[in-house]
């Protein structure tokens, strides 16, 4: 499944659809011009254990590296997958 984004302002988020719905999000705020803050990731009930929240996770870092910002998980879930994965902690 495919991560998309969307972007208001300062606010964003990363997500994925299946059938037009979303189905998993992580919403996002920026903090000045240099990081982004990961607020909450969510995933419906029955897409859960799919691995999808980790997939939010990797497109943030995606973002960041390609933007050259920092990333700051106050999410836990977000918090956790950084705490696993030391291959994407170059952007914390």
């Amino acid at each position: 499944m495919q991560v998309l984004q969307s972007e208001t302002g300062h606010k964003g988020r990363f997500y994925i659809e299946n059938n037009g719905k979303d189905i998993a999000r992580m919403f996002y705020v920026w903090a000045g011009d240099d990081r982004i803050i990961i607020e909450h990731t969510e995933t419906d009930e029955k897409a859960k254990g799919k691995g999808l929240g980790k997939q939010l996770v990797l497109a943030a870092v995606d973002f960041a590296r390609g933007k050259g910002i920092s990333v700051i998980p106050l999410c836990t879930f977000a918090r956790g997958v950084f705490d696993r994965v030391p291959e994407i902690r170059d952007v914390l």
